[in-house]
């Protein structure tokens, strides 16, 4: 079984389009995943910096974008049976699936990242990385400061979220055998903090249409395959507040007897995490159009 993973917030960096642009059609269809995102995507991914692209409100659009314009490229995609997303991903992974139409898909991350970024201004939080230690007294560490999880990514890595001052107590005191990466986001994603965002998501979500998923996708929320198209955009809609378990999709991949991925633009974070998780596996990082004969390859039909 081969599969496609979509990336998350972060992946992105400066003129990582500019590539992409050079293939026919891809202007085009740039310009119009702009007008339902609400963001200039082009500038964005050409000619904007690090900091600009970093903005929540245009890193998520622009990541989905990114994914879908090397999700069409791929010229035979008939041997994907399955596919997953990390975080923002999601979205990209849904409109694979044929959940949601590309234009819903654009115009929903759209509203996402801008709800997100206004939920993160109402509070100084921000999230770490934990890497390495005990997950069991790491979490209790987390309870005892009121910090949350917020992406297991397994392999001994757990990003966490929450009040500044509380993420700065954790990396002036770690637990034994941890590391503490401060992360240059924002806010506390996948936390209570997200509240207000998943509210305003859920009302535009409702405005949708959604086709039950034409191959099999699984969902951050538990590492589950989902069969129903309404069920999966909710949770979508949940998952903004709730923890990632990439670490739960990780292990429902090696159940499904997956044997080769293909990380969608901008790619590398997963195949990283899948290196790990499914040691052995064949696996593709598309970041430019010039992976995407090896990305042919792996998913061809008679592979």
């Amino acid at each position: 079984m081969r599969i496609a993973v979509f990336p998350g917030q972060g992946s992105q960096s400066p003129g990582f389009l500019t590539p992409w642009l050079e293939l026919d059609g891809t202007a085009d269809r740039l310009a119009q995943y702009s007008e339902w995102s609400g963001v200039d995507l082009v500038a964005a991914g050409t000619e904007w910096d690090a900091d600009r692209i970093r903005d929540t409100q245009v890193a998520q659009p622009l990541i989905v974008a990114a994914s879908l314009l090397s999700w069409n490229a791929i010229p035979d995609r008939s041997g994907i049976a399955g596919v997953a997303g990390h975080s923002v991903g999601e979205f990209a992974a849904a409109a694979a699936a044929g959940i949601l139409s590309e234009q819903a898909a654009l115009t929903l991350v759209g509203i996402r990242g801008r709800a997100m970024a206004e939920a993160a201004a109402a509070a100084e939080t921000g999230m770490s990385a934990v890497i390495g230690g005990d997950e069991a007294a790491v979490l209790a560490r987390l309870a005892e400061l009121g910090l949350s999880p917020a992406n297991y990514n397994g392999g001994g890595q757990l990003v966490v979220a929450g009040a500044v001052e509380a993420l700065r107590a954790l990396a002036a005191e770690p637990v034994a055998g941890t590391r503490v990466i401060p992360l240059q986001v924002a806010g506390a994603f996948h936390t209570q903090y997200m509240a207000p965002a998943v509210e305003t998501l859920r009302a535009a979500a409702a405005e949708v249409a959604a086709s039950d998923p034409s191959i099999t996708i699984w969902t951050n929320r538990d590492g589950s395959a989902v069969a129903s198209g309404a069920a999966f955009v909710e949770l979508l809609v949940a998952q903004v507040a709730s923890p990632v378990r990439c670490d739960l999709c990780m292990a429902s991949f090696a159940d499904a007897g997956v044997s080769g991925i293909v990380e969608l633009s901008p790619a590398g974070t997963l195949v990283g995490l899948a290196k790990r998780a499914l040691r052995g596996t064949p696996a593709v990082a598309v970041k430019t159009p010039d992976d995407l004969e090896a990305a042919a390859a792996l998913v061809a039909v008679d592979a």
